[in-house]
């Protein structure tokens, strides 16, 4: 599908976007592995987490929908009967390799085309270090996976860059391992692994930026999961960005390790306020308000990087509207995203005639040239395809993004959201 935006005069709504796709998933896999039934409502409604459901149901798990309901009866998995396939699913593939180094059968894991070119090394060589047997393509850094029978037993691990799937995989592992496994981040990376095992009685301890868990069996919960951050920093670009708008962004989980996308645009200046704070299974949401601003431009690095790793091609729009030049670096993971999201990002925000330079780990952006829209790519990525169609908002004439419906991956209804904020 391709689509074609203009920009309206106005921009006025308020959106409630998907539920959270990283709650989703861990809300998923670990009630599936819980002992007892949960009822998880406002589960993510793209195609990622849909292939968890579909991975966990092809291990055995008995999960049903209802009344909007996703309900999960836990217990062991059994050896499947086919490969697990799932799909474009980084997070699915990853979280899942912890689960099936700890099960007493074979398996065997792989995705569509980008899954199978996807870095994996990071994973496996420390599941193999807690004793894993894995095999796969060129040595195991590639998918398919293969996990055979073993005996896990707990690690000291010095993770060498931050990131919650590399953690959350070995947490999973660790459940099955025979003694303590100790974890040692770089940075802080999303901890809705962390918080969910504590709810489900799983003890893991933290000191500084190290984690020690126990291995242990997990308790089912009931789970109401927020809407997503990573999908609310489109629409909250698209106000702060636009000459004339103001845009609500309702029960929006806003987790301090996932909030660095807000604090990097309030760090330029942008409005943005959050109401009706409160917690909801152990994870603060609020009411996301953003509209119209100028803003500056900032160096985005280091720590913080983790925080919006996944939205950087929408805050590299926003820099296109920053008075000065804006610097993203410490950011080369975006290369072995769902696309080169570096390449990308330079490559399709130049054809709009803004000024983008790429680095080896990110972007330098002068703001203040006025972008015309052009004929954009989306990489079969979603979260290319959704900057292009904020861009598409925010740029004179007509913007027109091929293969829009990449966007499903994560956010379905996301053209139908952007229409109904448009104001003549």
């Amino acid at each position: 599908m391709d689509t074609v935006i203009q920009q309206p005069h106005k921009l006025r709504g308020t959106i409630t976007p998907p539920g959270d796709k990283s709650i989703s998933h861990r809300s998923a896999i670990f009630n599936a592995l819980a002992r007892g039934t949960s009822h998880i409502s406002n589960y993510g409604t793209g195609a990622d987490v849909q292939s968890t459901l579909k991975v966990l149901r092809a291990l055995g798990s008995r999960i049903k929908k209802t009344d909007g309901l996703i309900n999960i009866v836990g217990g062991e998995f059994k050896e499947p009967s086919n490969l697990l396939y799932t799909g474009n699913s980084g997070t699915t593939t990853r979280l899942m390799a912890g689960v099936l180094s700890g099960q007493k059968f074979l398996s065997i894991m792989s995705g569509d085309k980008s899954i199978r070119m996807r870095p994996m090394a990071r994973i496996v060589d420390p599941l193999r270090e807690m004793g894993a047997s894995i095999e796969g393509r060129q040595g195991g850094r590639l998918c398919p996976l293969v996990f055979k029978q073993s005996n896990l037993h707990g690690i000291e691990y010095d993770m060498p860059i931050p990131s919650a799937q590399v953690k959350s995989a070995l947490l999973l592992a660790a459940l099955y391992a025979d003694g303590p496994t100790i974890i040692h981040q770089p940075a802080l990376s999303r901890d809705h692994t962390e918080l969910m095992f504590r709810a489900m009685g799983i003890n893991v301890s933290e000191h500084g930026l190290s984690l020690n868990i126990e291995p242990g069996q997990l308790n089912a919960i009931d789970v109401n999961v927020p809407a997503d951050i990573s999908s609310a920093a489109y629409w909250v670009v698209a106000a702060i960005c636009h000459s004339n708008a103001k845009i609500t962004i309702q029960n929006v989980g806003i987790n301090p390790t996932r909030t660095g996308i807000l604090d990097a645009l309030e760090m330029m200046g942008a409005s943005i306020n959050i109401e009706n704070k409160r917690l909801e299974g152990g994870e603060l949401v609020g009411d996301i308000i953003a509209e119209s601003s100028e803003l500056n431009s900032a160096v985005i690095e280091g720590d913080l990087i983790p925080r919006l790793i996944d939205e950087i091609p929408i805050l590299s729009l926003a820099a296109c509207f920053a008075k000065g030049t804006t610097i993203i670096r410490d950011a080369e993971e975006l290369r072995i995203k769902e696309s080169d999201r570096i390449f990308a990002m330079q490559s399709e925000l130049s054809r709009l005639g803004a000024l983008v330079q790429e680095t080896k780990d990110g972007l330098i952006i002068t703001g203040g040239k006025l972008l015309k829209g052009s004929n954009h790519q989306t990489y079969s990525d979603h979260r290319i395809a959704m900057t292009m169609g904020i861009a598409g908002l925010l740029a004179s004439g007509q913007t027109y993004v091929q293969d829009a419906d990449a966007a499903s991956i994560s956010y379905p209804t996301f053209w139908e959201d952007l229409e109904s904020l448009k104001v003549a």
